[in-house]
């Protein structure tokens, strides 16, 4: 007998979902504030797994982000963020305490202002729950605050200047998050330099080993996958500690295991470019010869 597959819940509109967790109607169908403590259904009630039609970022009192590292502790105990973009697939956790707060943005909100655009350059709506951003007293404030003059807000008469004060309003916590992100990326950098050592060593692995020969180009995604983090988490905690994204990094790395080999061996130029991982020897030359100003044989003659 097939086991049952079952599909994800999707919520379409804000209203469905204030709905579903037992909510009065939002105060606007495009963007509400939730105090969790009024949510009045039980966990057990909520769909298994469900999709967002729109942005959520909570703030939750009880996620802790105390890390040890060594003798030292990281992070703080003051609650936290976490940050979800539309369709993304989301699970009802077993530890789900109703605490907090919770914003719900819909993109049609946003949609013909300039974070309409820019909010996907936020890259924390892209990392995992296990990388929510931890707060330390101080910045919890500062988050609670902004939250609290949404409430504001929201409880207003609508005029004309409402929907713009609330976006800066959103604008504001989501540049702030990107405040202390940065700074959670300093706290955490003997963590992150540890990371970093084995995101090196498995890069290495990959070039000299057959792999890059047998599966192709190193992407970011299979070291990100290696290291259980998410492609742009692990972006921006290396952009962080060395200035380079991740793409930029395994470049680096290819130019300079291709530096290698035209310099020791014997292979032909194409033997390289399949040894590497390209598909085509072209790709090879074109990204060599961005990366150095020469191509693949004018670097191998100059050292001959």
């Amino acid at each position: 007998m097939k086991k049952e597959v079952k599909i994800p819940q999707t919520f379409h509109s804000i209203s469905e979902l204030h709905q579903a967790l037992g909510l009065p109607k939002p105060l606007h169908p495009l963007v509400s504030l939730v105090d969790n403590t009024e949510i009045s259904i039980a966990k057990e009630q909520l769909p298994a797994s469900f999709l967002f039609n729109f942005y959520k970022i909570s703030y939750k009192k009880g996620l802790h982000g105390k890390i040890k590292y060594g003798q030292h502790y990281y992070d703080f105990d003051e609650g936290g963020m976490v940050y979800t973009a539309p369709n993304q697939l989301l699970a009802t956790a077993d530890d789900t305490e109703y605490t907090g707060y919770t914003l719900l943005v819909h993109p049609d909100f946003i949609r013909n202002y300039p974070l309409g655009k820019n909010i996907k350059n936020f890259g924390f709506f892209s990392y995992d729950v296990h990388e929510a951003l931890h707060l330390s007293d101080k910045e919890k404030n500062i988050i609670l605050n902004i939250f609290r003059n949404m409430e504001e807000e929201l409880q207003s008469a609508i005029d004309d200047f409402s929907q713009d004060v609330m976006i800066a309003h959103i604008e504001l916590l989501l540049h702030y998050s990107n405040r202390f992100y940065k700074r959670q990326f300093i706290t955490r950098k003997a963590v992150n330099s540890d990371m970093l050592s084995r995101l090196e060593n498995l890069v290495d692995d990959y070039l000299n080993s057959e792999t890059a020969l047998m599966k192709g180009l190193p992407t970011v995604q299979y070291f990100a996958e290696q290291l259980a983090v998410s492609p742009r988490y692990l972006g921006d905690m290396l952009r962080s500690l060395t200035g380079q994204n991740v793409q930029q990094y395994i470049h680096h790395k290819l130019i300079e295991k291709a530096k290698e080999i035209l310099v020791n061996g014997n292979l032909s130029v194409a033997e390289i470019a399949y040894q590497l991982g390209f598909e085509h020897p072209q790709s090879f030359n074109k990204l060599f010869k961005r990366k150095t100003n020469l191509s693949p044989l004018e670097f191998r003659q100059s050292f001959n």
